[in-house]
């Protein structure tokens, strides 16, 4: 991207929300479209675009560059691969690359109702990563391109950016392992099965879900007084700020839950 380019994402995605402006400090700029159930549609990118251009004054505005989306979103929820593939066309009539952030990328390819498979994100993108931190993983991601004329000297930015590791092959070595016999999938399948355990759990007992998400992050709306019990012995956080009666809340199951973990939540609640 050229200095003053920008991103499009959604309102709610991870970089426009949880980043501490770290785009933005780059000297970009995220240019947030609205969600709907945390997802981005192609009509809506198409659209921005074609606005952009249609503006004679935008030689003085931020052009939109580059289109970020998430897989799973920060919702927990997942893009079909219909909805992907029109991204992906509108992407390439604009020349502008499509980047999917796969830092929970294990627990979307196992979701009920996925229909995306790793080589159809590779394909259908032109920059992706493979979370290995979120599945088990000391450190690490793996950034996965088909083009890597988008990424020029990109050894040096990591450097620049103070991101090289002296002992690289360490962290080859945990995607190597993770991409053995299945395990980076299996550990999705695990975490995605004890994450509708818990919805479940939740549902039966009366709470409400603040979004409706098959993956390994569940949301749900609690009382106050109970979200301050329920601290006293569980790990959450809220969803947001916090309300005068009753708040979001996002309940996270990974590698390394346990059925006991699930069983004793339920219980406290």
């Amino acid at each position: 991207l050229d200095h003053n380019d920008g991103v499009i994402a959604t309102d709610t995605a991870h970089i426009n929300v949880h980043e501490a402006g770290a785009i933005e400090a780059t000297g970009h700029k995220v240019l947030a479209l609205p969600n709907h159930d945390g997802k981005l549609r192609a009509c809506d990118i198409r659209d921005y675009i074609a606005d952009f251009y249609r503006d004679d004054t935008h030689h003085y505005m931020v052009r939109p560059a580059m289109v970020y989306i998430s897989y799973p979103t920060e919702l927990g929820t997942i893009y079909s691969r219909d909805e992907l593939e029109a991204i992906s066309t509108v992407c390439r009539e604009a020349d502008v690359p499509l980047y999917i952030d796969g830092a929970r990328l294990a627990y979307g390819l196992a979701a009920d109702g996925a229909d995306l498979s790793l080589k159809d994100i590779a394909s259908l993108c032109d920059v992706f990563y493979i979370g290995g931190t979120k599945c088990g993983a000391l450190f690490g991601e793996a950034v996965v391109t088909r083009r890597p004329e988008l990424l020029p000297r990109f050894v040096s930015l990591i450097k620049l950016r103070g991101a090289t590791l002296a002992k690289g092959r360490l962290l080859g070595v945990q995607f190597s392992t993770l991409f053995t016999d299945d395990l980076y999938c299996s550990i999705g399948r695990h975490a995605v099965a004890l994450a509708m355990k818990l919805k479940s759990g939740f549902v039966e007992k009366g709470y409400r879900l603040y979004m409706d998400s098959p993956t390994n992050q569940q949301f749900f709306v609690m009382p106050n007084d109970k979200i301050d019990e329920l601290r006293e012995v569980a790990s959450f956080e809220l969803w947001g700020p916090k309300g005068d009666v009753e708040t979001p809340v996002r309940f996270v199951t990974d590698w390394a839950t346990t059925e006991r973990d699930i069983d004793e939540l339920i219980a406290a609640l």
